[in-house]
């Protein structure tokens, strides 16, 4: 299973994205509302989620959490009780943890990017607590995959499929979507 959550002024594409790429592979994504189910992205999209965060439970059946950016949507983040201890469930259970933009700055701050690589949106790599920053769409390093934005949702959509089934699985969603059909 896999939690997207959703917190007020998410960017949207960063959080939509994956979940479509997610899903046609047919794996088992639930997107959290942080506050409540119905949620407005930072470009006044509404998403009515399908949970909401104080009806996530923690357990084994968790593959991964993915952490959108978007502003103030990180910050709706890191601020919830819930998010939080998703993170430090991750954590403790070697689980996957994706984020993208902003929301790296979330690992950054609990000091869980130390001495690991990782990208970001540009600005925020002082967010990053001491990780080595990498310049590239997708930094993946142990159990964490950080992307840098919007821009990116696509090739961090397949890093979170290729970790979660296998690079080939990634590779054949690629080409079922044509991207970057030549």
């Amino acid at each position: 299973m896999i939690y997207v959550f959703l917190a007020e002024g998410f960017e949207e594409v960063e959080a939509l994205t994956p979940v479509d790429m997610l899903r046609r592979c047919e794996l088992n994504v639930i997107t959290v509302g942080v506050g409540g189910q119905a949620v407005m992205g930072s470009h006044n999209i509404p998403v009515l989620a399908n949970i909401t965060d104080s009806e996530i439970v923690l357990d084994d059946r968790i593959d991964m959490i993915v952490l959108p950016g978007g502003m103030p949507g990180t910050l709706n983040l890191e601020k919830n009780p819930n998010v939080q201890a998703a993170i430090d469930f991750c954590i403790k259970n070697n689980k996957y943890i994706g984020a993208i933009c902003a929301a790296p700055s979330l690992l950054g701050h609990k000091g869980l990017l130390d001495g690991k690589k990782a990208t970001c949106y540009t600005g925020f790599e002082t967010q990053l607590g001491n990780a080595t920053t990498c310049d590239v769409p997708v930094c993946t390093d142990g159990n964490i995959i950080t992307s840098r934005g919007a821009g990116t949702a696509m090739e961090f959509s397949f890093e979170l499929v290729k970790v979660l089934t296998s690079e080939e699985r990634s590779e054949k969603l690629k080409k079922t979507v044509l991207y970057r059909d030549e």
